[in-house]
């Protein structure tokens, strides 16, 4: 069997350097926070190129809490796409804001930047764009529709560890930059993680204490906060690894290209990097209009593969009070019927990936 994500293959790769972090931090009894954490957000917030970091215990509270940095609130309205996982709204909605959506352009898959003008209102605070799959969203176009309007650009990078637009890591383009360290990602805990990083030091702080119960210091609670925090252990697990993400990233741009080569006369579209991006592909997804059928064919040969995302959040049944119905957003739901995610990871072998795609001809010509 070819798997989706080979987390085991990965864990093999650094199974001792893994295991002396972790004793390290067993040994230290530091199991909430502390100094393995603290040196995670020093040397992630370095790696993206912001000043701060603050590490959390998931993506979505990472999203949760800088909306909340940010002033979003009851009444309030964030600009964001409907092809991204439903955490992306979810944050938005856990504030009281609304999401209000705007469609993907059709080739990079993230939002298109020629209708946020159009769906701006006065209650407009911000602008939540997703570099989705590992690719950036087109932030040059979003940045100077938000400084017309005076508004916060928040980037969901929960999928685009490492990625870059115009020679600039994401995350550190925006006001604030959200990530996840779930564990398939490119850069994943074992367990639930999350960080958050900004230059703005106001930002940085309200964010340092809603995610410990709103303290200042220790049971002085200045705001309403939450319990966010990052274990110690986890803080430990990510910084090994994230001395591999180079390696890894280039691993997977490796295999991108592969699957580009032996599938480019295939009846299938693969994806397009834009000229602005540093595609660094956690998802690598093909289109088809076969996609169940194609899905269905490499099951039968014990080739994993996934769906991201087979319903658009504006057609969820949980976010039907924002208002939105069928055929609202075309390219969004024609997405969600076409893409289809081959096994993409670190260590896929060039044998399994020919292997896929000789899977996807044999159902799909490729010509020789």
């Amino acid at each position: 069997m070819i798997p989706f994500v080979d987390l085991k293959a990965q864990y093999k790769s650094i199974k001792n350097e893994i295991e002396a972090a972790v004793l390290k931090a067993l040994e230290s009894t530091q199991f909430v926070l502390g100094s393995e954490v603290v040196a995670l957000e020093e040397e992630f917030s370095h790696y993206c190129g912001a000043k701060y970091g603050i590490a959390v215990n998931t993506g979505t509270s990472a999203l949760h809490l800088a909306l909340l940095a940010a002033g979003i609130g009851p009444g309030d309205e964030v600009i964001t796409t409907p092809f991204t996982f439903v955490a992306t709204v979810a944050a938005i909605d856990y504030t009281g804001a609304k999401a209000v959506f705007v469609d993907i352009d059709p080739v990079s898959l993230t939002i298109d930047v020629t209708q946020i003008e159009a769906a701006i209102t006065e209650r407009t605070k911000a602008i939540l764009p997703v570099h989705l799959y590992g690719q950036p969203a087109d932030m040059n176009p979003i940045l100077e529709i938000a400084q017309r309007y005076g508004l916060i650009v928040i980037e969901d990078a929960a999928q685009a560890h490492r990625a870059e637009y115009k020679g600039q890591r994401v995350g550190s383009i925006g006001d604030l930059g959200c990530f996840s360290f779930y564990p398939g990602k490119n850069l994943g805990a074992y367990g639930e993680g999350g960080m958050v990083v900004t230059n703005n030091p106001k930002y940085a702080q309200i964010i340092e204490m809603l995610r410990d119960w709103g303290q200042e210091r220790k049971y002085h609670h200045v705001l309403k906060g939450y319990n966010y925090r990052m274990d110690g252990l986890q803080g430990a697990i990510l910084r090994v690894k994230l001395r591999h993400l180079y390696a890894w990233t280039q691993a997977r741009r490796a295999i991108a290209a592969q699957y580009d080569q032996l599938l480019a006369k295939a009846d299938v579209k693969t994806p397009t990097v834009m000229p602005y991006s540093h595609h660094v592909y956690h998802i690598y997804a093909v289109r088809s209009k076969e996609r169940d059928v194609l899905q269905q064919r490499l099951h039968e040969q014990e080739i994993q593969t996934g769906i991201h995302y087979p319903i658009p959040v504006h057609l969820q049944p949980a976010y039907a009070d924002l208002g939105y119905k069928a055929g609202d957003f075309p390219h969004s739901e024609l997405a969600s019927r076409e893409l289809l995610s081959l096994p993409m990871f670190a260590e896929l072998s060039p044998v399994q990936i020919e292997t896929v795609s000789a899977a996807l001809c044999e159902r799909i010509p490729c010509l020789n």
